[in-house]
C-alpha cells in the first residue's frame, strides 16, 4: 500500500472525494506521492529541492520500485519540479492500469453499447477501505497531496504544520506544477477559441 495508490483510490471513490480532478493534475500529485514514499523508505533524501538518491534496493510495490529505478543519480541531482514533470507524464494511466490488472477497479460496461469502455469504479477491497480510512482521518500527507491536486478546497499549506521539510517541499512543488498546468490549459483553450473564430469569419 503506497500513498500514490491511496491517492488514486480516494480520487475515484465517491465517498472520499466529491470533486473530479484532471488526469494531468493527478499524475503530478502521484509523482509527488512516490517521492514522499521513497523518502520514508530512505531510498532518497531531499537537499533543499534536490533529490539525492540512496543505495538502490527492491521494494514491495512494483510502481514504487520503478520510481526508485528512475531516480537521476548524476550530479547535479534532479529537482523536485523536474521529477514531477518527467515522472508524472502518463503516471495516472499507469497506476490505473495496474489497479485494473489487479482487480482493484472495474469498468461498468453497458450491454447496449458493446464497445463502450464504461465507467471506472473502485472495487470494494481491504486496500480501498484502508485508503478511505486514511483519508477520513485527515492524514496530512495524503490530504495535502489531494489539496495540491485540487481534490480539496483547502490550500496544501494548511496541512504542512504537521509534516516535515520534505513534505513541505514536495507539496509546494506539486501545487506550483498543477497551477502551471492549469495556466497552460487555459492558454490553449483561448488559442483554440480564437482559431475557431477565425474559421467562422469572426
Amino acid at each position: 500500500m503506497t500513498t500514490a495508490r491511496d491517492l488514486l483510490l480516494v480520487s475515484m471513490d465517491g465517498t472520499a472525494a466529491h470533486r473530479t480532478v484532471e488526469q494531468g493534475d493527478l499524475s503530478l500529485a502521484l509523482a509527488g506521492a512516490e517521492l514522499l514514499d521513497l523518502a520514508e523508505a530512505e531510498i532518497l533524501t531531499l537537499d533543499g529541492d534536490r533529490i539525492v538518491p540512496g543505495p538502490p534496493r527492491e521494494l514491495d510495490d512494483r510502481q514504487l520500485t520503478e520510481a526508485a529505478a528512475a531516480l537521476a543519480r548524476q550530479t547535479p541531482y534532479e529537482s523536485v519540479e523536474d521529477w514531477l514533470w518527467r515522472r508524472g507524464r502518463g503516471l495516472y494511466a499507469r497506476y490505473l492500469g495496474a489497479l485494473e490488472t489487479e482487480g482493484g477497479v472495474t469498468r461498468q460496461h453497458r450491454r447496449w453499447i458493446p464497445l463502450s469502455t464504461g465507467r471506472t469504479t473502485v472495487a470494494d477491497s481491504p486496500e480501498r477501505r484502508r485508503a478511505v480510512e486514511r483519508w477520513a482521518s485527515g492524514e496530512p500527507v495524503l490530504t495535502g497531496l489531494a489539496a495540491a491536486a485540487r481534490l480539496r478546497d483547502e490550500p496544501p499549506e494548511e496541512f504542512t504544520d504537521r509534516t516535515g521539510d520534505a513534505v513541505v517541499t514536495v507539496l509546494a512543488a506539486v501545487d506550483d506544477a498543477v497551477t502551471e498546468l492549469a495556466a497552460v490549459r487555459q492558454r490553449r483553450s483561448i488559442e483554440d477559441a480564437a482559431f475557431d473564430n477565425v474559421w467562422r469569419g469572426q
